[in-house]
């Protein structure tokens, strides 16, 4: 199965092209221009790199949050779009879980956070399953400050994800030693584990509505905030 998935959640814009268990092609940027602006045309310029056309691919996947309200909006309005129109299989993957994926065989917990601004963070733990191997999320997916998520902390594991990046010095504060960290190219939220998730998923069999499919933003955007639903 080919898949192009596609990460727009957070500030490095991702995409994969995946054939099975194999990543045809890969892209990261980290750039000023919104995504919006680039995903079109980088989807296009992988495409050619891989000599691929858009009517090859099989499905499609793409990151529902947690994240930029403004970048998820984007991806999932795009790869809806597309999967709708092509009529191809489509799954929207918690960008969380795929932070979390290079480190399925971790024998350590995991805690993967994103930078939420207004000095909080998205984040969720994970744990190795001793039985099947793997991850698993334990708790459900948290907007926070880092010194809470860092209070909740009782034993050494290991921190990933660009919340890590910028608040690494509380969480080192808090924990100390207890706080490892992942290498550094871990904390970028890559669109190939977006593919390798969704790939799973497709051949048990799963599939999404992509007219219905909605994104997982966790806090409330700040139109909500100011201008909460009247009820009555």
């Amino acid at each position: 199965m080919k898949i192009l998935a596609v990460d727009t959640s957070t500030a490095s814009g991702s995409i994969a092209l995946m054939n099975g268990l194999s990543v045809k092609a890969e892209g990261i940027l980290q750039s000023n221009l919104t995504h919006n602006r680039l995903l079109l045309k980088n989807i296009h310029f992988l495409l050619i790199q891989a000599e691929w056309t858009l009517s090859q691919v099989d499905a499609f996947a793409v990151t529902t949050g947690p994240g930029s309200f403004t970048g998820i909006r984007i991806g999932l309005t795009t790869m809806k779009t597309l999967a709708w129109t092509m009529k191809k299989p489509y799954l929207g993957i918690p960008s969380l879980d795929a932070l979390a994926a290079p480190f399925s065989f971790c024998s350590l917990p995991v805690c993967c956070v994103i930078d939420a601004r207004k000095h909080e963070i998205y984040g969720a733990l994970y744990r190795p399953d001793r039985a099947g191997g793997g991850l698993h999320r334990v708790e459900d997916y948290r907007v926070l400050p880092p010194e809470r998520m860092a209070a909740g902390i009782q034993e050494p594991t290991l921190f990933c994800g660009d919340g890590w990046l910028v608040y690494r010095d509380v969480f080192k504060e808090i924990l100390g030693e207890k706080a490892l960290e992942a290498p550094g190219p871990c904390h970028v939220l890559r669109a190939g584990f977006v593919a390798e998730l969704a790939r799973v998923r497709f051949e048990a069999g799963e599939r999404e509505d992509p007219l219905s499919s909605v994104p997982l933003y966790v806090r409330p955007s700040d139109a909500e905030l100011h201008h909460p639903p009247s009820h009555g």
